[in-house]
C-alpha cells in the first residue's frame, strides 16, 4: 500500500518529538520506490486541562481536520494517493479517523477512504511479554490513565491501559496485580518492565521519568493483571 502513495501526510508535534517524524520518513524511504512528497501537518493545540473534556478534544479534532484540509488542498493534487502514517492504532484512541470524518463532512476535499491494519501496541506489548490479553473464559476492559485514576475496575481482572501520562498506576492500592509495561514499542530503545504492581511501581517510575527527559516524549502502555494466587518473580528490566 505505501508504495501507492504520492504524499504521505505527518502531524509534526515539534522538535521534541522529531523523532516521531524521522521514524515515519525512514519508513518512507525504504519501502516506497517511486517519487513521492512528505508533507509535514502541523500540530494543532490542545486544552488537556480544560473542565469540559470531551468538549475540549471536540474543537482539537475540528482543528486538526482544518489543518489536513489546508495541507491537502495547497499540497496535494486531486488526484493523487495520499496516506497517513498513524502511530498506534487508529482504532484505539487514536483521533485520525473522527478527523476525516470532520473533513469529509467540510466537503472541500473529495476522498475514498482505506484504512490499512497494522500491529498495535497491545499486540507488540503482549508478543514482548509473552501474555495473552485475558484469562480463560474472561473480558479484557481497554481504557486511558485518565479513566484509571479512579481505580482498577472490580469485575474485570486484566485492564490495558493506554495514554496513561500522569502515571495512574502509581496511585492504585491493590496488592494483588500484576503490570506489563512497554515504551517504544517497536524502537531500537524499546523499553519493557513487569513484576508486582506494587514492588515495581517505583522504579517504573523513575524509569519514565528517566526516558522522558532523555527523549523528550514517551509513548508507553501496559497491561495490569489481578493475580489470584501467588506472586511472580519479577525478570529484569530489559
Amino acid at each position: 500500500m505505501l508504495c501507492a502513495l504520492d504524499v504521505v501526510l505527518v502531524v509534526d508535534k515539534g522538535e521534541a518529538t522529531a523523532e516521531l517524524v524521522a521514524v515515519r520518513r525512514a519508513i518512507c524511504e525504504r519501502h516506497i520506490t517511486k517519487p513521492y512528497r512528505l508533507v509535514t501537518v502541523p500540530e494543532q493545540p490542545r486544552d488537556r486541562g480544560a473542565s469540559d473534556y470531551p468538549g475540549a478534544v471536540t474543537d482539537w479534532y475540528d482543528a486538526r481536520a482544518r489543518a489536513f484540509e489546508t495541507a491537502i488542498l495547497e499540497q496535494t493534487a486531486d488526484d493523487a494517493v495520499a496516506g497517513i502514517l498513524v502511530w498506534g492504532d487508529p482504532a484505539l484512541f487514536d483521533s485520525t479517523l473522527r478527523v476525516l470524518d470532520r473533513l469529509a463532512e467540510r466537503g472541500s476535499v473529495k476522498f475514498r477512504r482505506d484504512v490499512v491494519p497494522g500491529l498495535s501496541s497491545i499486540q507488540v506489548l503482549a508478543a514482548r511479554h509473552g501474555v495473552t490479553f485475558t484469562g480463560i473464559g474472561q473480558p479484557v476492559h481497554v481504557t486511558t490513565g485518565r479513566r484509571l485514576a479512579a481505580g482498577m475496575p472490580a469485575d474485570v481482572d486484566h485492564v490495558w491501559v493506554m495514554l496513561d501520562g500522569a502515571g495512574a498506576f502509581a496511585e492504585l492500592p491493590d496488592d494483588d496485580l500484576d503490570i506489563f509495561w512497554g515504551a517504544y514499542l517497536g524502537l531500537p530503545d524499546e523499553l519493557l518492565l513487569s513484576g508486582d504492581l506494587q514492588d515495581r511501581k517505583a522504579e517504573l517510575i523513575e524509569l519514565r521519568a528517566a526516558a522522558r527527559a532523555r527523549k523528550g516524549w514517551i509513548m508507553d502502555s501496559y497491561l495490569l493483571r489481578r493475580r489470584r494466587t501467588g506472586k511472580p518473580a519479577a525478570p529484569p528490566v530489559s
